[in-house]
């Protein structure tokens, strides 16, 4: 019976294996797999299997990339804890006071470096999915179309474009499905711009009537063209848009930095038609938007002494949303766009959010609260729960991220930077986020180009003298969640009493089940997978490695 099931595993994978990744080294086992006009790895569309049998897929520091494995379940139906006799109830409800019993012995004296949890270390850790607790639905995973994104992946050949495009988009790579589409430049453009800058009047010559506002030339060479590409490689493809500076006129600092730069009040009706115009204009060229967010880091452009930004207070914001923003967007035909406030760090989102919904017609015209991670960890991700539970009716997002930021380098092949991509996508899903977007897709080996030298890192790298990529450790991180838990999917309850690995789960729209255990640590873990409807299974999680399993 065993060889007939493995048979039919082996007529179901017939002509799945992947291309494998050509690895380079960059020192302490930090690798890259290397995409050139020979070669660039790929990763088929994953085929359903039938119970007792459980795919699992590998990335870890020593090199594996999405190495395939199979187990089966052990058990099936009501499930007993081996030690106590007695069944296993997930206690976690609250998930910003998580609480899990465990049974007297755990108590005990044990090793936790080897990952057991018994006085004689024979009995591994337990995680244990229950897939009738269910919390938020997830919409999707991407990065952003920047200008650099668009200058990297233009400077390739023909041939090495298309196997980058398919990288991100296609069911051979990360099948990405949500992404950013900024509104005129950013810090990752060539030089400072906004659709209404017309060199012959001067950057300050008002016109809020907006009569010469026109798409840029990043627009027509770098992101329509690209976008329309994604869209044939993945046909769910949704896009929101973020805008970063106004035109330098509409601003009292009149420059394009956010420093002290205000939007003059005057200007809050012409700056709401430019986002109106700006959708128009894509809409023109068959390009339309799931969302928009009210601006980009509206509250830390303060800080920002060279990114193009506006500053606002939430007072402020509030006011714009209600009295200009919320009603145009509403009335126009693109009406049904869903709109995301804040778009800026987690710390930022106590205070500015009540402020904003202290005006209550905010309530109508806020669909969702976009986020940025650069100021996240253990100790604010409470803040995620209590907007969760104030606002139950706005969905959060993650927005924007990327590492670098801190010291504006490339690190190529470093496995640190992925695991803090981890950490963060498991720590942030399991407390109400729908979604998580990378920032630029697509940098050079300086981390740009970026006109104000604000260089960081991306989970794809070209060298255009090479005439070749590379696909970072990050790149794998990021399709542990994207290709095995597409949109539609709700997060399920997964133990949470752990502190030496990290766990979300899901339940796909197929009705399957994924699990992503991310081990942080440089010795392996031994854990049992417990699912109370299906059975159990031994895991031995290799050092420094993210692991994701997934059953029908």
């Amino acid at each position: 019976m065993k060889l007939v099931l493995i048979l039919i595993l082996l007529i179901a994978c017939s002509g799945c294996k992947a291309d494998g990744c050509l690895e380079r080294d960059y020192g302490e086992g930090n690798t890259v797999c290397v995409c050139n006009n020979q070669h660039c790895d790929t990763m088929p569309r994953i085929n359903k299997v039938s119970f007792p049998y459980i795919l699992i897929y590998t990335s870890n520091k020593s090199g594996k990339r999405f190495k395939k494995n199979y187990k089966t379940f052990t058990t099936r139906g009501g499930i007993k804890n081996s030690v106590s006799g007695k069944f296993y109830e997930d206690k976690t409800t609250n998930e910003r006071n998580v609480s899990i019993k465990i049974s007297k012995f755990t108590k005990k004296k044990r090793s936790c470096l080897n990952g057991t949890n018994d006085v004689n270390n024979n009995i591994p850790k337990t995680i244990v999915i229950n897939s009738k607790i269910t919390y938020q639905k997830i919409i999707g995973w991407g990065g952003a179309f920047t200008d650099s994104t668009g200058i990297n992946i233009k400077s390739l050949k023909k041939n090495l474009q298309g196997k980058l495009m398919r990288s991100y988009f296609s069911t051979e790579g990360l099948e990405y499905n949500l992404c950013r589409v900024p509104i005129g430049c950013t810090d990752f453009s060539t030089h400072g711009y906004t659709y209404v800058d017309d060199i012959d009047d001067g950057d300050y010559r008002e016109d809020p009537l907006l009569t010469k506002f026109k798409l840029a030339r990043e627009d027509h060479l770098y992101k329509i063209p690209l976008i329309k590409q994604a869209k044939k490689l993945q046909k769910n493809l949704l896009l929101f848009a973020s805008a970063w500076t106004s035109p330098k006129w509409m601003k009292e600092s009149g420059s394009y930095p956010g420093s002290m730069g205000y939007l003059k009040k005057k200007m809050y009706k012409p700056w709401a038609n430019y986002f109106i115009k700006f959708l128009d204009n894509y809409f023109s060229n068959n390009i339309t938007f799931w969302g928009i967010t009210t601006g980009n880091e509206i509250f830390y452009s303060m800080a920002h002494l060279k990114i193009p930004g506006i500053v606002w207070t939430p007072e402020e914001m509030g006011h714009w949303i209600s009295k200009y923003f919320g009603p145009k967007l509403r009335k126009s035909q693109h009406h049904q766009i869903k709109m995301l406030t804040i778009d800026d760090n987690r710390p930022t989102l106590t205070h500015s959010l009540d402020t904003i919904f202290s005006n209550t017609q905010n309530e109508g015209f806020i669909d969702g609260v976009a986020i940025h991670w650069y100021f996240d960890n253990e100790n604010n991700s409470y803040i995620l729960d209590d907007i969760h539970h104030k606002y139950p009716n706005k969905f959060l997002l993650y927005t924007e991220a990327c590492n670098g930021a801190d010291n504006n380098l490339v690190k190529l092949g470093s496995w640190k930077n992925a695991e803090a991509y981890a950490k963060n996508i498991i720590q942030v899903l399991n407390r109400w986020v729908t979604g998580w977007v990378d920032w630029n897709m697509v940098l050079d080996t300086k981390g740009g180009p970026s006109y104000i030298r604000n260089f960081v890192d991306s989970p794809i790298i070209v060298n255009c003298t090479a005439q070749e990529f590379y696909k970072q450790p990050m790149y794998y991180i990021l399709g542990h969640f994207s290709k095995f838990i597409p949109r539609d999917s709700i997060r399920i309850s997964s133990s949470q009493n752990d502190l030496l690995i990290h766990v979300a789960a899901f339940k796909r729209p197929d009705n399957g089940v994924a699990v992503v255990i991310l081990n942080p640590s440089d010795v392996s873990q031994r854990r049992t997978l417990r699912d109370e409807s299906k059975g159990e299974i031994q895991l031995e999680l290799t050092p420094r490695s993210i692991t994701t399993l997934l059953y029908w």
